[in-house]
């Protein structure tokens, strides 16, 4: 039996990310493809106009209908992908263009659900749909959207938050698992979950996020706190204590303190252990050491003291983490 109808809306606009607006409805078909009858969506690509888009990597895509057409018109899902600028430095900062946000909030009083995909999260939040909610976005430009809207609490080690009838995705390829989450929220995980295998991926990753293959941002603006943090990678091994560290950038406890906040918002403790995780994260991803002796050369010292790290960071167990993304030696 057929299903009724749903329209699913994906905002499309100039320097858009292609996977952004891709991905879902590659989910989408492939959940067509698991059904007996038409599951009822139908995906449409809307923009200010119909002349193609450039996406951010260089390919044209054509737009099915204006925005404009959409108005007044009931909307199940209304999916807003993002995009973004990198400087010379390599720093990334999300765009919310003014015209994109205005129709992103007119469409969103006709939707039964909004979504953000990856930085698409910076859209929402200008169109004043993530105020007062938890959200998440690209790990890169959390700490944007965190200063940018401090009456949003942002996540960054989350794949997708749902608050009501608003959801936020990660980035890049995470579009697919809220796509995913979209899906089973509508038609059972029984469903969800033949996709992901024809997708070849999990239903749920493990740990409920899994930004796993972030590095650790964001980039310093000072030469000397790049030379602490390379000191700090060159002797994760040895115990670093405030005074070290103080001592390597000759300043005292309270000052190193307020500079890790200034300059990388966390406490140096905070960055410690993030720089701890990652270089674990590599040796499990990289070799069969046991987790003891992972646990001694990353600064943790015992494996228990790492199993309580990576779930502080990562959400998930040192063993869980490598039996999924150890690389196998020819």
């Amino acid at each position: 039996m057929p299903h009724p109808e749903r329209l699913m809306v994906i905002v499309l606009f100039d320097r858009v990310d292609l996977l952004d607006i891709s991905g879902p409805p590659e989910v989408f078909a492939l959940l067509q493809r698991e059904m007996d009858a038409p599951c009822g969506y139908q995906v449409l690509l809307a923009a200010e106009s119909l002349e193609p888009v450039t996406t951010a990597a260089g390919v044209r895509v054509l737009p099915d209908i204006r925005l404009s057409s959409l108005q007044h018109q009931a909307i199940d899902t209304l999916i807003v992908p993002g995009s973004v600028n990198t400087d010379a430095q390599g720093r990334v900062q999300a765009l919310a263009d003014p015209a994109v946000v205005q129709w992103v909030q007119t469409l969103a009083g006709q939707s039964r659900r909004v979504a953000s995909v990856c930085v698409g999260a910076h859209i929402l939040a200008a169109a004043g749909l993530l105020s007062g909610k938890e959200a998440t976005t690209h790990w890169s430009t959390a700490a944007q959207l965190a200063q940018d809207h401090p009456d949003i609490r942002v996540d960054a080690d989350r794949i997708y938050i749902q608050q009501g009838r608003i959801w936020t995705g990660a980035g890049l390829t995470t579009c697919l698992d809220l796509a995913l989450a979209l899906v089973a929220e509508d038609f059972g995980n029984t469903l969800a979950t033949r996709v992901a295998r024809q997708l070849v991926m999990f239903l749920r990753r493990p740990g409920g996020q899994s930004q796993f293959s972030v590095m650790l941002e964001p980039l310093s603006s000072t030469r000397r706190m790049d030379k602490l943090r390379q000191y700090i990678a060159e002797h994760l091994g040895q115990p670093l204590s405030m005074p070290d560290l103080a001592e390597q950038m000759h300043v005292s406890d309270r000052q190193l303190a307020r500079i890790f906040k200034t300059e990388l918002g966390m406490t140096p403790a905070a960055y410690l252990e993030a720089a701890r995780v990652e270089a674990a994260r590599q040796q499990l991803e990289a070799t069969d050491a046991p987790l003891e002796r992972v646990a001694q050369t990353c600064g943790f010292n015992t494996s228990d003291t790492l199993q309580r790290a990576f779930r502080r960071q990562l959400g998930t167990t040192p063993g869980q983490y490598r039996s999924r993304f150890r690389t196998p030696t020819e």
